[in-house]
């Protein structure tokens, strides 16, 4: 009887196992094997040194906002929160800005406005982007299509933007970045753009102030020992955030470029201006109350663009929100 007992509890755990394995063979062919993998875009953004600002901070999506930046579009909302600012003039001599964000998503930026065709060349940098604007003219739009990058004007997210009642068009629509950031679940994740960050270098020239002049437009950066950064202003009066922040970084780069007429107009007929922002030339960066003449040097559309000194050392930034300010080259 006992040897009985035991055959029986014997071909009991042996079906059992073969049960368990019958279950197990089925499932791995029934589930393919990236079954619970996260959909691109889907992890959570690890925390790093930023290659934008040289701060630790959570490596996101790279997205870039187009800023309406005539008087009417004052003050500006989110802007404070870019890891980097770019000023690029446009039709009449009149400017533009462009906030590149990974490190922080405000829930809201703006105003929005429409992009150029030299922003394609500029933002290719930074792998593909995602990239939100107003609009374009017709004879662009296939051209933004075709790029590397994920344009998405508020005709292809409409969830992602909205009017804002308070501001009068064009200068109310305003953009929630985390919407529009579903819709490009691929976007590039940061990587080195050519930026160097590190305590400030021998020499230098103190500069209590610097202004940059468009013929329709001019952007001042004010030096201030107390907070320890440049302070933007905007044809005269202080560029100032929606939030009351002042406008301002660490670090001012002006960079001068050759910005000449591209194959585009505006709707009144002005000639779009085409920055150049691949080739060499002369830069100045200003941080610590100084100016630093340095020569910057981009290589292609795809890499990024190095600053370097009169003795072949590259220019450390100060680590912080960056202005790219693009001048006329002289």
């Amino acid at each position: 009887m006992a040897a009985t007992t035991r055959r029986a509890a014997r071909s009991t755990r042996l079906r059992a196992t073969v049960l368990a394995l019958a279950a197990t063979a089925s499932l791995a062919v029934g589930a393919p094997s990236h079954a619970n993998a996260p959909a691109p875009g889907d992890a959570p953004p690890l925390r790093a040194t930023s290659p934008f600002t040289g701060l630790t901070a959570p490596q996101g999506r790279v997205l870039a906002v187009k800023f309406d930046n005539a008087r009417g579009a004052r003050p500006h909302t989110g802007l404070d929160k870019a890891d980097i600012v770019y000023v690029e003039k446009v039709e009449g001599g009149m400017s533009r800005l462009m906030g590149v964000y990974s490190s922080k998503l405000p829930k809201t930026v703006g105003p929005v406005r429409s992009a150029r065709e030299s922003d394609i060349e500029l933002l290719r940098q930074f792998g593909h982007p995602a990239l939100a604007y107003s609009g374009v003219r017709s004879s662009l739009q296939k051209v933004l299509r075709d790029s590397p990058l994920y344009a998405r004007p508020h005709g292809r997210a409409p969830g992602a933007y909205f009017r804002n009642g308070y501001r009068i068009a064009p200068h109310n629509l305003f953009l929630r970045p985390a919407a529009l950031l579903r819709t490009a679940p691929r976007a590039s994740r940061p990587t080195d753009i050519g930026f160097r960050f590190g305590p400030a270098p021998k020499g230098g020239t103190p500069t209590a102030r610097r202004t940059v002049r468009y013929a329709s437009a001019s952007h001042s950066f004010r030096w201030s020992p107390r907070q320890g950064r440049w302070l933007a202003s905007f044809d005269g009066a202080p560029a100032r955030s929606t939030s009351g922040t002042r406008l301002g970084a660490r670090t001012i780069v002006i960079q001068y470029v050759t910005m000449r007429p591209s194959r585009y107009k505006d709707v009144n007929g002005a000639v779009t201006p085409y920055i150049e922002t691949v080739g060499s030339g002369k830069a100045l960066v200003l941080r610590d109350g100084k100016r630093y003449a340095t020569h910057w040097k981009r290589s292609a559309a795809t890499g990024g663009t190095s600053f370097t000194l009169a003795n072949g050392r590259r220019m450390p930034f100060a680590p912080g929100q960056v202005w790219m300010v693009y001048a006329d080259r002289h």
